[in-house]
């Protein structure tokens, strides 16, 4: 639990805008399937779950004689589902987390390598790089004289 809040700032959004829109939890009421969801709605993971994510529209919807999942709708058109049958109460958080920290775009898997004709003019990157420390001697200059 305590990754869980230590990466709670880290969900996912865009230029400001948090992805999510609506997270649905699909259950059984008497299924062995869906013992755990009914146990994370029982204990009270959901309100706390909605506390924490007031811009996201939570649904608990009963499907009788169904296996459980979670679908995620984003505000990009696109959803996601991930069944959670017979997973446990952990599993079922982690699929809620992750599902909160997607961006809910489309996967694609490049193909070729990414080439450019015009390199970073400020060079690579590199841990190594440390001019936090250095002083640079900057010098204003009147454009009018």
């Amino acid at each position: 639990e305590a990754a869980f809040s230590k990466q709670r700032d880290l969900i996912m959004a865009t230029r400001g805008v948090k992805q999510l829109q609506k997270l649905s939890i699909y259950y059984c009421e008497h299924g062995g399937s869906s013992q755990y969801v009914r146990e994370f709605i029982r204990s009270g993971g959901i309100i706390k779950l909605a506390q924490e994510n007031p811009t996201v529209e939570i649904i608990c919807q009963v499907r009788p004689a169904k296996h459980p999942f979670i679908k995620g709708d984003y505000l990009t058109g696109y959803g996601k589902q991930v069944c959670v049958k017979n997973e446990s109460f952990k599993i079922i958080r982690q699929t809620i987390h992750r599902l909160l920290w997607s961006s809910g775009r489309k996967i694609k898997k490049f193909e070729k390598p990414v080439l450019t004709n015009t390199p970073s003019v400020q060079g690579m990157w590199t841990p190594m790089l440390d001019i936090a420390q250095q002083n640079w001697d900057i010098k204003l200059v009147d454009s009018k004289s």
